[in-house]
């Protein structure tokens, strides 16, 4: 049976309900930004390390969904489809069980899942009522200001490069399995010019697909590696950009690389943006 239909609605005191009640605010966060979050990236703001432990989690929130709807008799998107796999973009299985209402939405092709998420995705994001949901289960709006982070982001770039990032983006260049790609991949282009005047630090196509890779080495500060979220906001928008200039589908992804951790004061602009971070690569010789 589908951990969706076991799973009871947010107001309860099992471990799952808890964590429900926490996850809420922050899905609703993502719905007001217009932006999906990986089960990785939701599990990690939770403080859970096993992202699978989720589907009990987003199937009470999709219960109380369900619940709410019937009680204000008014469709409440299932929000909890804004969690997406990493891999594949859409949500986990269970959510077939509140989109369709049958267990077979596993079985439906891959174009004809995308077109049913598609759909609730808009949906979610066009929602105008998520604080009143939030208050109806008695949970706050969560809020952030980054106010401070983005001055201090925004300041000089400070010098010329150092050896520690110029060996980081030539050992990804080499390795584009790092940002998802297949390791018998062409090898990345470093410093690969825009037409914007920016240059990716490493550029890979592989068929349709582009994908940029922003490196940040070790010695990156907090503000510097904040700078790197909000250059792969810029560099996705400019490398679709000339997808459809030169007539191109637009399909382009663009990674924060770290050879360090993104620091946690950075984990919850990580979501906001909706931006990929790969963590502790270390260039390696050969």
């Amino acid at each position: 049976m589908s951990t969706a239909k076991i799973s009871a609605p947010i107001s309860g005191d099992k471990l799952y309900q808890e964590r429900a009640r926490a996850a809420l605010p922050l899905l609703v966060r993502q719905a007001k930004a217009g932006m999906p979050i990986f089960y990785s990236d939701l599990a990690g703001e939770l403080g859970m390390p096993n992202p699978r432990n989720l589907n009990y989690v987003l199937g009470s929130i999709g219960q109380s969904m369900e619940l709410l709807s019937k009680s204000w008799k008014a469709k409440v998107p299932p929000i909890q489809c804004l969690v997406v796999n990493r891999a594949t973009g859409l949500p986990g299985e269970g959510i077939g069980w509140f989109l369709v209402k049958k267990d077979d939405f596993k079985s439906l092709p891959l174009r004809q899942k995308r077109a049913i998420v598609d759909a609730e995705l808009r949906h979610i994001f066009a929602y105008p009522r998520w604080a009143e949901v939030l208050e109806f289960f008695s949970l706050a709006e969560v809020r952030y200001d980054f106010s401070a982070l983005v001055s201090s982001a925004s300041g000089g770039f400070g010098g010329g490069e150092g050896e520690g990032h110029k060996a980081l983006k030539l050992f990804v260049a080499k390795h584009p399995e790092i940002v998802g790609l297949p390791a018998a991949s062409e090898v990345g282009v470093n410093e690969d010019p825009l037409p914007s005047g920016d240059s990716l630090d490493v550029s890979f196509q592989h068929r349709k697909l582009w994908v940029a890779a922003e490196v940040k080495s070790a010695s990156s500060s907090e503000a510097d590696i904040a700078r790197g979220l909000f250059q792969c906001v810029k560099y996705r928008a400019v490398m679709e950009a000339v997808q459809i200039a030169t007539v191109r589908p637009q399909n382009a992804r663009a990674v924060l690389v770290l050879e360090g951790v993104l620091p946690q004061s950075l984990v919850s602009l990580r979501n906001l943006l909706g931006v990929e971070v790969v963590e502790g690569v270390v260039p390696q010789n050969g």
